[in-house]
């Protein structure tokens, strides 16, 4: 079925991705409509504003007046984390305590795999030279035991003005316990007015554990000037053309928050785009009255996979982005190097490999005539027959079977000795080996049982795999949205602006500390309160979550508890080990238990987008063609019905195997497993029997 917008004011939602930039515009009564033109990885702003003339083209808008109707502009940006994975950010200056100018470089003194000690850890992001000493010291209860000594910033500063230093970090010891000396040091550093941008550990991440406090610090200098100059543009280029609300940016914790709140911390970016996905699961759990799903976000380059249990999408502090440690609320998301441009080859072994390189935007798969001679996920479908050859996402590119039939033979089967069709289903087989682990790795490996979930099958390619994976898994059923090719864009509608703030504790758990919890949280409740009202919301159009996180004395990792901010110390020790024996299977009840950070979520409610709900038909559904279509379980090609998705509408369906062809992605479905359309107008792919 065939929606079309209508009425403003509008909502819209951009994610730039690594291919394509999706743009989503909704309407005042919540329908919503995608546009999807290729990325531009050398000014990702081009991509956006390509995407709002595409936009404003279709609607037959000019663009000054569809942007001064605009109720939210909302963004994900990758501009961030490709700063950092590309080694592109700024020259960075750190100033840290005396006698700690290499821990940034030591890290922790331990590897992930302890039998490997060779792999050599990236570039440290600032080189000795550039990290200098300043004497004073704060002990670990915040007692100052040594002053400051500014002469030594002010040497620093000299040091960093010959040499070039673009942006600063400071980070001494001990900080997050006491801020008077970073506070004083970042003043002078200031009024040196060696460069513009300053990044002081307090402000950014004020916890204990002193690299990795340093470590993010670093990050968020290095990453700023690229990302508040690209942002800063973008949001003056748009202002320009008519847009009258701020631009808000989605931070790694899956909620919004304005540009003016996030430009002198753009560390909360890294997973800006993915992190979307949270806001879009939110929405699917209210629409179908499902609060158990893992989503499977496959786009041209990676897959994202996040669990909702019982509401509630896990948040994390530790994030390491190309192994560079950080600390920043974050949503718990497993990524691998699967997608639809995923390259596949032959090794130096004979064996065939898929991943996790990718083709990217350009020259993208084989089949889009662009340059590309690697085989790809994508060559490998279309060979296969799961895909039509011709005009591809929304025409922005072509599929060409003979160049992907080139590619698959020059590059796999005639190496390995075998027939172009079992070269694609081989391809095929190890990416949805891959995604299977994913899926297993942040469920079971979590300690939820995958069969009380539902399977979201998102992204442009995730519908393509979404029944193979899901009846692999043992899930209850595969639900896939029909925009699902812009699934973050579409979650950027229902996101709600979001606000974290932490104060480090370190107390053991006894009646004595309930005082300490209160009180914590009322001063966190009131800095969470004051950034929203900074945001433009009143005291009625805000919620709060509060949290602890808590260990077993003894133990160094922590385990995060939600919890009623009135809890008890004997509420709060249940809360805690029901969720100890969930993660570790077992608890220690003779143990007592230390507190080491506290926690206030602010939410900004942004009024809700309800998507329109659809009457049920009776018309049978008749497929557009039949093709010959390989189906795994088959081994071979099946005569397949190939459905439109337009022509499907709410109380339609069918059993597999079939195709049904939508505007932003193509939906395989398996011999034996049944498809309905839902009455919000998305798939529904349940397990009727085996293979």
């Amino acid at each position: 079925m065939t929606i079309t917008i209508k009425s403003p004011p509008w909502r819209v939602g951009v994610d730039v991705g690594g291919t394509f930039t999706d743009l989503v515009v909704a309407d005042s009564d919540g329908r919503t409509e995608v546009y999807k033109v290729p990325s531009v990885p050398a000014d990702p702003g081009e991509g956006v504003i390509d995407a709002l003339l595409t936009a404003c083209a279709s609607l037959n808008q000019p663009i000054e007046k569809f942007l001064g109707n605009c109720q939210f502009f909302l963004h994900g940006s990758t501009v961030a984390t490709n700063t950092l994975l590309e080694g592109k950010g700024a020259v960075v200056g750190l100033l840290t305590t005396t006698g700690f100018r290499d821990s940034l470089e030591a890290r922790r003194g331990l590897r992930k795999d302890p039998w490997d000690h060779r792999t050599p850890y990236p570039p440290v992001l600032i080189p000795r030279y550039l990290r200098l000493p300043v004497g004073g010291r704060i002990d670990a209860k915040g007692n100052e035991i040594e002053p400051v000594n500014l002469d030594d910033v002010r040497i620093a500063c000299a040091t960093f003005r010959d040499e070039g230093v673009e942006s600063i970090a400071v980070s001494l010891l001990n900080s997050f316990v006491n801020t008077s000396h970073e506070d004083a040091v970042a003043k002078l550093v200031r009024d040196e007015n060696v460069c513009e941008w300053v990044s002081v550990s307090s402000d950014i991440v004020p916890i204990m554990g002193e690299y990795e406090r340093t470590s993010t610090t670093a990050v968020n200098a290095y990453v700023m000037p690229r990302v508040a100059t690209y942002l800063t543009a973008l949001q003056q280029k748009l202002i320009d053309m008519g847009l009258k609300t701020k631009l808000l940016m989605l931070q790694s914790n899956g909620g919004a928050a304005s540009l003016d709140q996030l430009i002198r911390q753009p560390v909360n970016l890294l997973l800006s785009g993915p992190s979307a996905g949270v806001g879009a699961m939110q929405h699917l759990a209210t629409g179908i009255g499902e609060n158990n799903l893992v989503s499977m976000e496959i786009g041209g380059t990676s897959c994202d996979v996040m669990l909702m249990h019982e509401g509630r999408v896990a948040i994390t502090d530790a994030l390491s982005v190309n192994d560079y440690d950080l600390v920043t609320p974050s949503v718990d998301i497993h990524t691998v190097g699967a997608g639809g441009g995923t390259i596949s080859g032959i090794d130096g072994a004979g064996l065939m490999y898929a991943g996790p390189e990718g083709a990217g935007a350009n020259p993208g798969p084989a089949a889009y005539g662009l340059g590309g001679t690697r085989p790809t996920v994508t060559d490998a479908h279309l060979v296969l027959g799961r895909m039509r050859p011709g005009p591809y996402a929304g025409g922005s590119v072509s599929l060409d079977m003979s160049l992907a039939e080139k590619a698959l033979d020059t590059e796999i089967a005639n190496p390995a000795g075998i027939s172009r069709t079992d070269a694609a289903a081989g391809l095929i087989r190890i990416v949805e080996q891959n995604l299977l682990h994913a899926v297993e790795r942040i469920s079971i490996q979590r300690g939820y049982n995958p069969g009380r979930f539902i399977l979201i099958a998102c992204g442009g390619a995730g519908p393509m795999h979404g029944a193979s994976v899901g009846r692999k898994l043992g899930a209850r059923a595969v639900y896939i949205p029909r925009q699902a090719g812009a699934f973050c864009a579409i979650g950027m509608q229902h996101a709600d602006v979001r606000r974290d703030f932490v104060q480090v504790v370190m107390r053991e758990l006894n009646a004595d500390t309930a005082n300490v919890i209160s009180e914590g949280y009322t001063h966190l409740a009131k800095q969470a309160l004051e950034a929203l009202q900074n945001e433009g919301f009143s005291e009625e159009n805000t919620e709060f979550g509060y949290e602890l996180d808590l260990h077993y004395e003894g133990q160094q990792w922590d385990v995060r508890v939600a919890l009623d901010p009135d809890a008890m110390p004997d509420e709060i020790r249940t809360a805690f080990e029901i969720e100890y024996d969930r993660q570790f299977g077992h608890i220690n009840p003779e143990s007592r238990i230390n507190i080491a950070k506290l926690r206030v979520v602010g939410i900004g409610k942004l009024p809700p987008l309800e998507d329109p709900k659809f009457d049920a038909v009776k018309v049978e559904v008749s497929p557009i063609e039949r093709r010959p279509v390989y189906a795994e379980s088959a081994r071979d090609f099946l005569d397949t019905p190939i459905y439109r998705g337009a022509d499907l509408s709410h109380g339609q369906g069918f059993v597999g195997p079939a195709i049904i062809e939508e505007a932003t992605t193509t939906i395989l479905v398996g011999p034996g497993d049944r498809v309905t359309v839902d009455a919000l107008n998305n798939y529904m792919v349940t397990f009727v029997t085996e293979d």
